[in-house]
């Protein structure tokens, strides 16, 4: 299959799903956070858990760092083609290149300027975050600040929202915003658990910081990261739908 016949297909089942994929309260679910051109490390996720009853979020950022970002990207993107309710693509920054640009961008600098009007065409449809009815929140970066989750279908590309979800970093800290670390928004403790509140979510998983804490603010926020190209470990969450969620003690971490 052509990029042209790919980005046609996944583009008609992108098209149909909201900026917030809301997961069924049956089965698990399984969270992979970036791959970063790490074939191997998608590949192996879904030989595992591409069967019933399980479902694959990933957190984005598919390309770049590694040395198969085309690879991977493209494997990903016929997987959510040929099985659009049991895998969801989520927006990176890594996939945001065309919205706001970011050095070094080896898979971005190596394609023709036509290619990457495809990609980011494609790549602006992704979701912005996926939720459970037990407690769970997943996207890449941080909380945006919304009166209510619904209103992530009003997020803009490129605006204050989308750049907290996608280039937000968390920090373990008492001060709620400590401003801007290369062009990216830092919050603490106070910004986590006022929105986590607002929005009754008891767990956040997330990924984009390979070098945080596996766990922050008491449990309760989750940085993963699937790839080779940053850690030797690569990390998955896997998470039942039909249990209570507080906290990180009720979800299973596992290496790949």
């Amino acid at each position: 299959m052509n990029l042209e016949e790919l980005c046609e297909k996944a583009s008609q089942i992108l098209e149909k799903e909201p900026r917030l994929i809301q997961l069924p309260s049956q089965g698990m679910a399984v969270f992979v956070g970036d791959t970063h051109g790490d074939l191997d490390a998608s590949q192996e996720v879904v030989q595992r858990y591409l069967k019933k009853p399980y479902r694959i979020v990933f957190l984005g950022d598919y390309v770049d760092r590694g040395d198969d970002s085309e690879e991977n990207i493209q494997y990903l993107l016929e997987l959510k083609w040929k099985h659009p309710e049991e895998i969801f693509l989520l927006a990176g920054n890594h996939e945001g290149f065309m919205v706001k640009e970011f050095y070094p961008a080896n898979f971005w600098t190596s394609i023709s300027s036509q290619e990457k009007k495809k990609y980011g065409l494609l790549f602006s449809r992704f979701p912005f975050a996926a939720t459970t009815q037990n407690g769970i929140l997943a996207l890449h970066g941080v909380l945006p600040e919304l009166t209510s989750l619904e209103e992530m279908e009003q997020i803009k590309l490129g605006d204050e929202q989308w750049d907290r979800i996608v280039w937000g970093d968390f920090v373990e800290n008492e001060v709620e915003f400590l401003g801007e670390l290369w062009g990216r928004p830092q919050f603490g403790r106070p910004y986590f658990e006022q929105l986590m509140e607002r929005y009754r979510k008891q767990v956040l998983i997330r990924s984009h910081q390979p070098h945080a804490p596996l766990m922050m603010f008491d449990q309760r926020c989750i940085t993963i990261f699937t790839s080779h190209v940053y850690l030797p470990i690569r990390t998955i969450v896997i998470a039942d739908l039909e249990k209570e969620i507080r906290s990180a003690k009720d979800l299973v971490l596992e290496r790949i």
